[in-house]
């Protein structure tokens, strides 16, 4: 990365850079003088870019010029588009990567589970089968808050509106996302409240949990009892009597499941937050650790460096298919597969959807590509997984919850206070949000700019494993916990 204030050039080769702050016309930086007003996080062209010319960030091809660009010239949507088409044929170069980062001793304080994985919290969910009883579970919820106070670490209802209405492969996939969050290791124990008569019945959901896992579920059917409050309620009473008993104990980073995610990103998100993540995925998985990569459309322009690390044909192979799958999911509605950015990514500097894949899979470090898993399924093995589900946040960060995550990173440059089931650490790419917003942001990304990586990265890991053994996150003392479900299907 070569730096010179005003402007970050962030690969060698690159033929564009990053205002690090807004820029006048007539600024003189990187051998360029600004022609016009250039936004913080927006591009600054470094050489001259005929129509069509490949334009470089990250020292890959972020799209082509649509007209002429001259040096010193603002680069952006009037005069950058993307190159992205359909699907790809894809081949494999080159063998997975190896990671050169050493194993961390560093230790955190979680609950060990009977089947041997390691939890982050210690809480009891109630996960309703069907939306009609969405509020029904919250209020279930609530009252036994008020019975049991802070006995363990949280009694948590994840209402949502879908269970009916859906067929085949939608039904599915909402049947399979809630068995994968009942089967994660935050929760204690899990109530399964249905309503009777919906589709996603009771005993299908349970049968998709993992068979070694359904002795913490119970279940209850709305329609076939009396007072469904008071059951719940003492159904909940029982689970928090056996989770009270749990205890946090040593952990190492062996033990650590984390989610990969970001959102509302601008053009410092490439620069500072998701490298910051890359390098803590690099970390993890060196140590033995699950890292779990999601977003397949924000991978789109980035997917063949990512693809190269898979450690075998059949991972290479299940990646490419999971990634044209979800441009064929675009195309067949008629759909570009480059419709993104968001509005929000463009005013924060972000033009193409290549540029914003290249900066999203930093979040992914170097480490082995190990597993491709379908939607609701749980990544089990050491390293990087990668999981099939939308860019939508609430969609995809439900998903890494069900996938086994028991915490999310999740990096922002424009920010959003929502959190999700397991602890979602919130880390600013830029320093006017983390101070415009202490109640949404954990962690200042930015501080990579004046520090540097080293001293970075240790106080990273160290606010990781603070929240991974009890410190609550902004998410949670604010009470923001939500779960989305990947609606696909038509409904009747």
């Amino acid at each position: 990365m070569q730096t010179a204030a005003p402007l970050l050039r962030v690969h060698e080769s690159d033929t564009v850079a990053v205002a690090l702050h807004p820029l006048d016309a007539g600024t003189q930086a990187l051998g360029v003088t600004l022609a016009q007003p250039v936004p913080q996080g927006h591009k600054v062209a470094l050489a001259a870019h005929a129509r069509e010319d490949v334009v470089l960030k990250y020292g890959q091809p972020i799209g082509r010029a649509t007209q002429a660009i001259e040096p010193g010239e603002h680069v952006h949507s009037h005069n950058l588009a993307t190159a992205l088409a359909g699907e790809l044929r894809y081949a494999q170069h080159g063998d997975a990567a190896t990671n050169v980062v050493p194993a961390q001793t560093a230790t955190w304080r979680g609950y060990r589970r009977s089947d041997g994985r390691a939890a982050t919290r210690n809480e009891i969910w109630v996960l309703p089968t069907v939306g009609c009883v969405g509020l029904t579970a919250e209020e279930v919820a609530r009252a036994a808050r008020e019975r049991h106070g802070a006995r363990i670490d949280g009694i948590q209802a994840f209402s949502h509106p879908h269970g009916c209405s859906q067929l085949g492969d939608d039904l599915a996939g909402t049947r399979a996302l809630l068995a994968g969050l009942a089967a994660n290791p935050n929760a204690a124990g899990v109530l399964l409240l249905g309503l009777g008569c919906e589709s996603n019945q009771l005993d299908m959901l349970t049968e998709a949990v993992p068979e070694r896992l359904r002795g913490k579920i119970r279940t209850l059917s709305s329609q076939a009892v009396g007072d469904e409050l008071a059951v719940a309620g003492e159904l909940i009473d029982t689970m928090v009597e056996e989770a009270a008993t749990a205890r946090r104990e040593s952990m190492t980073l062996d033990d650590l499941a984390v989610g990969l995610k970001c959102g509302g990103s601008d053009g410092f998100s490439g620069l500072t937050a998701n490298p910051l993540l890359g390098r803590f995925s690099d970390t993890l998985s060196a140590a033995g650790g699950r890292v779990i990569l999601t977003e397949i459309p924000e991978i789109f322009g980035a997917e063949k460096a990512l693809l190269d690390r898979a450690v075998s044909a059949d991972v290479f192979d299940a990646g490419a298919g999971l990634v044209n799958r979800f441009k064929r999911y675009y195309l067949d509605q008629g759909l570009p597969v480059s419709e993104n950015p968001s509005p929000g990514n463009l005013a924060g500097g972000i033009t193409t959807l290549e540029e914003k894949s290249l900066g999203a899979v930093q979040k992914a470090g170097h480490a082995p590509l190990v597993d491709v898993i379908d939607y609701g399924e749980q990544a089990e093995k050491p390293g990087l997984t990668l999981l099939e589900a939308p860019g939508n946040d609430a969609v995809s960060s439900t998903a890494l919850a069900a996938a086994g995550a028991t915490m999310v990173l999740f990096t922002t440059g424009r920010g959003t206070p929502l959190g999700f089931p397991v602890p979602t650490i919130k880390v600013a790419s830029n320093h006017g949000l983390a101070q415009a917003k202490p109640r949404w942001i954990d962690f200042d990304a930015a501080q990579v700019l004046d520090e540097g990586p080293a001293a970075t990265d240790a106080t990273f890991l160290a606010h990781i494993l603070g929240v991974a053994s009890g410190e609550p996150c902004a998410a949670e003392r604010s009470g923001q916990r939500a779960i989305s479900v990947w609606k696909r299907g038509v409904t009747l």
